[in-house]
């Protein structure tokens, strides 16, 4: 192992199943393997022992670090600034590297300019090939062109230690990789994509997780004040339906309040406007889909939550971060 292409693996959990198919998938890799694995534990109450006995062969590489339900910016925090090689790499817990990945890793390193902060792994995700994939499979599935994710991405250590890390503001696994993207590009270092490739299943999901990821617009808010409301161009990040979603609870709450005073046409107007913004979101997040009863009404009932949901929650980031500056002071 050359020493300029050593790493770690920092793996943050809560403690999920996928965790022990991780570890055995990157036991599985051969060619370069990691100098160590750090395994942070972020469940708030741990309940039982973790499956590190998958690690296999790289069992005896492994060490555990307990955050204690702080988000994964912080678990990836506390397991960076432990490690002592030149590169450390970060892995979720709900991926699964290919059985060449360590030696595709290897290259990828090797291949470094003295100013690459950091290296992106390929991230594949595999669909049903007997039917159209559902509205949560296809978000998921996004996560094949997102840019700079964690899921599979390798920074030098230096850079890490130059930037501050990750923003620690950011709780939940959404904006972090992007936030941290942007101020290493910012410091001066440059990012690429390597060559080795990461599968990353469609784990599984209730009906409302669509709507319980809306409380990222409190993120997309921070990252606003952090960097601009040029961010989305420059971190390759896709703008989303919030303008949409902005409209449509406008109309919605223009058609209550019309009611209430007893402007019935100006009520209608509203109300016909929020019924035709809705009825847009719920088409085009069916279909593309399997359209099955199940994945219909699933749409139906979370397209009329999600626009209202979605402004709530981006106000309510507006409101927490309005004096937010970025992690080292302004950029």
């Amino acid at each position: 192992m050359a020493d300029a292409a050593a790493y770690s693996v920092v793996v943050p959990t809560v403690g999920r199943p996928c965790l022990a198919d991780c570890l055995r998938a990157l036991a599985a890799a051969h060619g370069h393997p990691p100098v160590e694995v750090v395994v942070v534990d972020d469940r708030p109450d741990p309940v039982g022992e973790l499956p590190l006995e998958a690690a296999g062969v790289l069992r005896g590489r492994v060490r555990t670090l307990r955050t204690g339900g702080r988000g994964p910016a912080a678990a990836r925090n506390a397991g960076w600034r432990t490690v002592g090689t030149p590169w450390t790499v970060f892995l979720d817990d709900d991926v699964q590297v290919l059985p060449d990945w360590s030696r595709l890793l290897a290259d990828d390193l090797e291949a470094a300019g003295p100013t690459t902060g950091g290296i992106q792994g390929r991230l594949t995700v595999p669909l049903p090939e007997d039917r159209r994939p559902t509205d949560w499979e296809r978000g998921t599935a996004g996560l094949e062109q997102a840019a700079w994710a964690t899921a599979d991405m390798a920074y030098r250590t230096a850079t890490l230690i130059d930037v501050g890390g990750f923003d620690e503001r950011f709780r939940r696994a959404f904006r972090e990789d992007a936030d941290l993207a942007l101020r290493v590009r910012a410091a001066g270092w440059t990012l690429r994509r390597g060559r080795r490739t990461t599968r990353h299943p469609v784990r599984p999901a209730d009906r409302w997780v669509s709507v319980r990821a809306q409380r990222g617009n409190a993120d997309d808010a921070l990252m606003n004040r952090l960097h601009g409301r040029d961010w989305w161009t420059r971190a390759e990040a896709p703008r989303g339906r919030l303008p949409r979603h902005v409209l449509v609870t406008a109309a919605a709450l223009a058609a209550s309040t019309c009611a209430l005073a007893g402007r019935r046409r100006a009520a209608g107007v509203a109300g016909a406007l929020w019924t035709l913004g809705t009825a847009e979101f719920a088409l085009a997040r069916i279909r593309p889909g399997p359209r099955t009863r199940q994945e219909i009404a699933a749409m139906l009932a979370t397209s009329v939550l999600i626009p209202p949901l979605a402004v709530r929650h981006w106000l309510e980031g507006r409101l927490r971060h309005r004096g937010a500056v970025p992690v080292g002071g302004p950029l």
